[in-house]
């Protein structure tokens, strides 16, 4: 088999040099805590004047701020100069097998490139790699201009492999000892513990791909998907964006080898008990519990609202059940709420719908946020609403996104914001 078929390969791969210390390098994914300014403000202050991925990523609470074109030039200079100062070592075409361990429970991934010549990210998408929720194609243009001139990247995507008999991960696990640590470290802000372990060897590579190829063998090829997004999409999909615009003054042979090309992710195995979906919540600022009632009802014939008196019971009681159930906490109250008459399979959809119309009239402000308690939290400041949406069955997630598309956007991410995918690696994709 052609394995460029695949779409995955191994990568040079960049790792701080010995002497740096790791816990504050390693920093959370940019799109979290974006509704938490004080997370990040005590982020600089544990990083201090040490080299860390604070420096050289963007973290998005500050995306709307002012100086946003000094903090990308920042960035991009912090990069060049980390670079010059040699503070990087480099493993040349390794894979390297992660354990993250956070809240009593280890996860694996398999740091690898993927080939953005085979992901298409757009909703009804049958390509190899693709995304499994909506992109909003006005939050590419600025992440290119992070992109573009950067040296470096630095992934906080994680994507998923449908792999049940777990042929492509699992087997490094059982045999750590046999390979290198080549870090090892606790991570700031309660994100537990992360280790790296490389794959260099060739025999080590050839049962990687292998195990790809046997799993590629079994896809429906007229729908082939390989690779589901699980964080990161819009970062993955600027990374296209950004190829297409290289591609275009590049013979066919330079188009074969550039570096931009390929995007550095992790991998992870739908199938890895330790991998826990989580819905992503809305947050609705300034906007009365009426007032987001009656939206909702222009998209469902009747809402049944029923309150509850814990978090507990508001979570059993729009969980596993036929139909479509959300949450809502306002006013220090919690209350389940079924829409019935809606033309909407999911409960994300239809918050999409209400979202998508309240913004037009640009009566309040949304967020998605991560985690229950902090929705309910801010749900008692202010006027605001926050709604809690039912988990998303990943048993049935790689048949959902090839039979019916992409989920809306920001219907889940993988566990709670501390167990998101801190950066580590990095890779040069400039020549």
């Amino acid at each position: 088999m052609d394995r460029s078929i695949l779409g995955i390969r191994s990568a040079d791969i960049l790792l701080p040099k010995d002497g740096i210390d790791l816990e504050k390098w390693a920093t959370v994914a940019c799109d979290q805590y974006t509704s938490e300014p004080e997370y990040w403000v005590d982020v600089e202050k544990l990083v201090g004047e040490d080299p860390s991925t604070f420096r050289i990523t963007f973290p998005e609470v500050y995306l709307e701020k002012e100086g946003k074109e000094k903090r990308i030039r920042n960035i991009v200079d912090t990069m060049k100069k980390y670079m010059q100062e040699g503070i990087f070592k480099e493993y040349k075409d390794c894979f390297i097998l992660v354990r993250r361990t956070c809240e009593g429970k280890s996860r694996y991934g398999l740091m690898a490139a993927l080939d953005l010549e085979k992901y298409d990210y757009s909703k009804d998408s049958k390509s190899l790699i693709r995304a499994t929720e909506g992109t909003i194609l006005e939050r590419i243009p600025p992440r290119k201009e992070i992109r573009k001139d950067a040296p470096l990247e630095l992934p906080h995507i994680m994507v998923l492999i449908s792999d049940e008999e777990r042929s492509v991960i699992e087997p490094f696990k059982d045999e750590l000892d046999k390979l290198e640590k080549i870090y090892d470290t606790e991570l700031m802000k309660e994100g537990g513990h992360l280790e790296g372990y490389l794959i260099d060897k060739q025999e080590d590579k050839e049962r990687i791909y292998g195990a790809f190829e046997t799993l590629y063998a079994k896809l429906d090829k007229s729908n082939p998907l390989l690779f589901a997004m699980g964080d990161g999409n819009h970062s993955l999909a600027t990374a296209k964006s950004c190829w297409e615009d290289i591609k275009q003054n590049l013979s066919e042979e330079e188009r074969e080898e550039h570096p931009a090309r390929f995007a550095l992710v992790e991998i992870e195995n739908i199938y890895d008990e330790a991998l826990l979906f989580e819905p992503i919540h809305r947050e609705f600022f300034s906007l009365s519990k009426e007032r987001f009632e009656e939206e909702v009802q222009k998209y469902a014939r009747s809402l049944f609202i029923k309150k509850v008196d814990t978090v507990d019971e508001l979570i059993n009681e729009i969980n596993g059940k036929k139909g479509l159930f959300f949450g809502l906490s306002a006013g220090g109250e919690l209350y389940a709420v079924e829409a019935k008459g809606t033309e909407y399979f999911l409960s994300a959809s239809l918050m999409q719908a209400v979202i998508d119309s309240l913004k037009k009239e640009n009566v309040c402000q949304i967020d998605y946020i991560h985690g229950v308690d902090v929705t309910i939290k801010l749900s008692k400041e202010g006027q605001n609403i926050g709604i809690i949406l039912p988990d998303v069955d990943k048993s049935t997630f790689f048949e959902t996104v090839i039979k019916e598309g992409s989920f809306p956007r920001k219907t889940f991410s993988i566990g709670h914001a501390n167990e998101k995918r801190y950066y580590m690696e990095a890779r040069k994709i400039t020549e």
